[in-house]
């Protein structure tokens, strides 16, 4: 109990100090306290557009930075094709360096380049020998092998139609000639290769055999496609080699040339076309 008064004795002063101070200032006029606070939103508005109005700095600015972006990205689709170029040129020297140049490490002579020119010579030097009756020998000896095996055979087979097909060779190659026809309906084309002729007897009651030509069309890239059995009355042969007709169609028409003239076909092409609108 004396604890608690003595702090009631030591509390007493402060309160009567503070309700004299409230005492005196009820005497006095009070003034109201102005509180700082936001700005109204118009003002604010207002201030902003006066403070970041736009100069002709700024839009110099925005012109340089638009102008450099251009230029850069232009710079950059000009670069890409020429880095692609030098970086599958160069990958393709070291990998195809690759075949011989350990063996001349072996032997301590260290020369960039010389494992690639011995590569291409022996490539050469197999294309000569292979072109002999002796080669084609061995190379049938050797296909006769592989046949006989139960997985190989099929990656092999597979690899050999798509090197024929770039063949230099006519005879062994599996595209013989380029040709357009229409295709899927009047009035559209498509790019086509013919890869065999076949004789058809008895075709809708004619007499004799009727010459038709094996056609491919590609539908996805160049491993996957249709057959057509055409007439050559019924197509198109273009002034296109079977080589720039790939190219075609791996770029996916990007490398399409600007004019195409029709060698032969034209003819029978337009006269089965007037048939068929007659009709």
């Amino acid at each position: 109990m004396a604890g608690r008064e003595r702090d009631r004795e030591l509390l007493l002063p402060v309160v009567a100090g503070e309700h004299a101070a409230g005492d005196e200032d009820d005497s006095e006029p009070t003034t109201p306290a102005v509180m700082a606070g936001p700005p109204p939103p118009a003002a604010a508005a207002r201030a902003l557009h006066l403070h970041h109005h736009p100069t002709g700095i700024e839009a110099l600015s925005r012109v340089i930075r638009s102008w450099a972006w251009k230029k850069f990205m232009s710079g950059c689709v000009i670069l890409l094709p020429i880095a692609i170029t030098f970086y599958t040129t160069w990958w393709f020297i070291r990998f195809v360096d690759g075949f011989f140049s350990p063996i001349y490490i072996h032997l301590g002579i260290h020369l960039f380049g010389l494992g690639f020119v011995t590569s291409i010579t022996f490539i050469f030097l197999i294309g000569v020998f292979m072109s002999s009756w002796l080669g084609a020998s061995l190379l049938g000896l050797g296909e006769f092998c592989i046949k006989r095996m139960p997985l190989v055979r099929h990656i092999y087979s597979a690899s050999k139609q798509i090197s024929a097909a770039i063949s230099p060779d006519q005879s062994s190659r599996a595209f013989k000639e380029v040709v357009i026809i229409r295709h899927p309906r009047i009035g559209e084309y498509a790019l086509g290769f013919i890869t065999s002729t076949v004789a058809l007897r008895g075709a809708g009651g004619v007499r004799g055999d009727q010459d038709l030509a094996c056609i491919y069309v590609p539908t996805n890239n160049l491993y996957l496609g249709d057959i057509f059995l055409m007439s050559r009355a019924d197509v198109i042969i273009p002034d296109l080699s079977v080589r720039e007709a790939i190219e075609i169609i791996l770029s996916g028409g990007m490398s399409v040339p600007k004019i195409i003239s029709a060698v032969e076909g034209v003819v029978g092409l337009s006269d089965h076309g007037s048939a068929a609108k007659d009709s």
